[in-house]
């Protein structure tokens, strides 16, 4: 399980922005884990937590796949890079996006830079793994934010996306998210198939992030 990945999705909640986002980013750094911590956090927030927490590695939440010129209001891939980012999700349940714009963003990044497209279900995680982004990450829309995990909930479509993009592709990565909280639930997914997790206010929303971050780590 040393390869398990844990991203924790900051979205734009109040509790991990500003000032707030550094915090908690530099408290993901300071973790002693073999797993592969992930901040993803708002693009106004992106310069300022790489620089806070300068060893951990720190996605943006939403790319679009065009050229510089007149894109007023879009997020350009290389800008996104040289302020720091590592990575990015893309077509996550509160931002969906068409296959096209996830094929040409794939074609826009650099070679080392991890894209993690997101899906609702087992089809429309078939059919973005064909893309070859370098991870998947399952997340039924209506567990996202609640009290019950995935791995618990509908245990099948985890193993079900995973069994899925098995088919299609060996070097897609296999994440699942939604109601994520503590290590019973990340064991569960490595279990069930997967890299690892991506989460949000199991970290972002409660009183003492270090703890929480503690248990999901706690299994691996």
């Amino acid at each position: 399980m040393n390869d398990t990945l844990i991203v924790v999705n900051f979205k734009t909640y109040q509790e991990a922005h500003g000032v707030a986002a550094e915090e908690l980013a530099v408290i993901m750094q300071d973790l002693e884990t073999n797993a592969r911590m992930v901040a993803v956090v708002s693009a106004f927030d992106l310069s300022s937590v790489v620089s806070a927490a300068p060893n951990l590695e720190v996605w943006t939440q939403h790319l679009d796949p065009i050229n510089f010129g007149s894109n007023t209001g879009w997020l350009h891939p290389d800008t996104a890079v040289c302020r720091g980012a590592k990575g990015t999700l893309i077509n996550h349940a509160e931002h969906k996006v068409s296959i096209e714009h996830i094929a040409m963003l794939l074609d826009s990044v650099p070679e080392d830079f991890t894209v993690c497209a997101c899906a609702a279900d087992i089809e429309e995680a078939r059919a973005l793994s064909a893309l070859e982004p370098n991870y998947v990450a399952v997340e039924p829309p209506e567990l996202i934010g609640g009290e019950i995990s995935v791995t618990t909930a509908d245990p099948e479509i985890v193993s079900g996306t995973a069994a899925a993009i098995r088919e299609i592709s060996e070097s897609v990565g296999i994440l699942c998210g939604a109601g994520v909280k503590n290590g019973d639930d990340v064991f569960a997914a490595i279990n069930l198939g997967t890299s690892g997790v991506l989460l949000a206010s199991g970290v972002t929303k409660v009183s003492d992030p270090r703890s929480a971050l503690n248990d999901l780590i706690s299994k691996i």
